[in-house]
């Protein structure tokens, strides 16, 4: 029976700063539950050798001793090695065609791979996640972009006061400040140019009641979409509120045909029967937080084209979108890659349909970082080790030799598995047509 683990230092991106298991676990894994843990040496990570050295770990300069090796983000494709277990953020499950060299790798190598994103109960829903993570920290960055944007315009408002995420040493101190902020809107108001400031979240997950938790400390009234429309027919409205909408699918897709009513079963069974119903709605907008799952069988609710129409009619009010969900020429169409933690935004010219990285520059503003949560890394790594910690003995110890209906694994987990000794496992196999 396999009783060693390896945690391995995260290298796809500099600021990742993230690890799927704390100190504090595997001191229990050790203690409690008999397991050895190799943790590589890694110059960045938030928490330090010295705790993990004092938690009964070993420091290694490679992980790869280990059968059973864990990591967040995407590995290296040449740091696969023959039948070795894998968990990880791989990235996959859409057919991501910038991943599948690497799932062709992983199947070459006959390897185990369990997948977080698809750890979930019965009833689908996930088990093992930074989504909230993600949602704090990409409002706490919208609202700052907000301001930087607005102060290349010649606009001064509270919003100058908040930092990108990372420059914060806890949560409490960048709520502390956004209240601050809060309250400052509440006494003194906003420049009339931004009344009414509007926030449209999409999606009602985990990402979006994160980034709607920070939007909440600001002094701000919900409207429902309709209720959101009609805003922009009143002539008189309070400059020290702000106004927040929640878009569910019904909000932003549409029949094709217009005739039937939006039945939320249909939609995700033949999107290809919908098409995007979002436009109403952004113009009405100041901040767009995209927080939602999508996938190209959906529409997309903001198109290139699009864009170019909204700018050519007028200086629209939408400034910027935060592009939580990140999907690379996805929802947010004009998101053409996700962006790195040491330089977040840039402005899209909806004429050249070209970024210029910054805040300065003609166009809409995007915040598309593709690892928010590492934003936040201490935070972030004890809530995921959290959730993760129940099911890493028997991830560690299962005999993988065997056929996979025979493999005892606890349920979530069995469900999370896209490879079992390299071949796509049976909840998986369309993926198979992407390769």
């Amino acid at each position: 029976m396999n009783n060693k683990i390896g945690i391995r230092h995260e290298d796809k991106y500099l600021m990742e700063r993230r690890v799927a298991v704390i100190p504090k676990h595997v001191q229990k894994l050790i203690n409690e539950q008999g397991l050895e843990i190799l943790i590589e040496n890694s110059p960045k990570r938030i928490f330090t050798h010295e705790e993990f050295e004092n938690a009964g770990a070993k420091i290694v300069d490679d992980v790869r001793d280990a059968s059973v090796i864990f990591g967040v983000k995407e590995m290296p494709i040449d740091y696969f090695e023959d039948h070795k277990t894998y968990i990880f953020f791989s990235h996959v499950i859409k057919g991501q065609s910038y991943n599948m060299p690497m799932l062709k790798k992983m199947m070459e190598k006959k390897v185990n791979l369990i997948e977080y994103e698809k750890v979930a109960d019965e009833m689908g829903r996930r088990l093992i996640f930074f989504g909230r993570f993600a949602g704090l920290a990409g409002m706490i960055n919208s609202l700052w972009s907000l301001g930087q944007r607005l102060k290349v315009q010649g606009i001064e408002t509270p919003f100058m006061q908040i930092k990108q995420s990372r420059h914060y040493n806890s949560m409490e101190e960048a709520k502390q400040v956004i209240s601050k902020v809060g309250q400052e809107i509440i006494e003194n108001g906003l420049p009339d140019e931004l009344t009414p400031l509007t926030i449209g979240f999409t999606g009602y997950g985990n990402v979006s009641n994160g980034a709607q938790e920070i939007a909440s400390l600001l002094p701000i009234k919900e409207v429902d979409p309709e209720g959101l429309l009609e805003l922009s027919k009143k002539t008189e409205l309070p400059n020290n509120v702000l106004y927040k909408v929640v878009f569910k699918e019904e909000h932003l897709s549409k029949l094709k045909n217009g005739n039937e009513k939006f039945d939320l079963s249909d939609y995700y069974a033949h999107p290809e029967k919908y098409i995007s119903d979002f436009e109403q709605y952004i113009p009405q907008l100041t901040i767009l937080m995209n927080c939602m799952y999508w996938d190209d069988k959906y529409p997309r609710i903001v198109t290139k084209d699009y864009l170019e129409k909204l700018y050519t009619n007028n200086t629209p009010k939408l400034i910027v979108i935060g592009d939580v969900t990140c999907d690379p020429d996805g929802s947010i169409e004009c998101t053409h890659k996700g962006t790195e933690i040491e330089d977040p935004v840039f402005v899209y010219n909806p004429f050249t349909q070209e970024p210029q990285m910054g805040f300065k520059g003609k166009g809409l503003l995007i915040m598309a970082v593709d690892i928010l949560p590492s934003e936040l890394p201490r935070e972030s790594s004890i809530a995921f080790s959290n959730a993760l910690f129940k099911y890493i003995k028997p991830i560690v110890t299962t005999d993988y030799t065997k056929d996979f209906e025979s493999l005892e694994l606890p349920g979530p987990i069995k469900r999370a598995m896209i490879l079992h000794q390299g071949k796509l496992t049976p909840d998986y196999q369309y993926i198979s047509k992407y390769l």
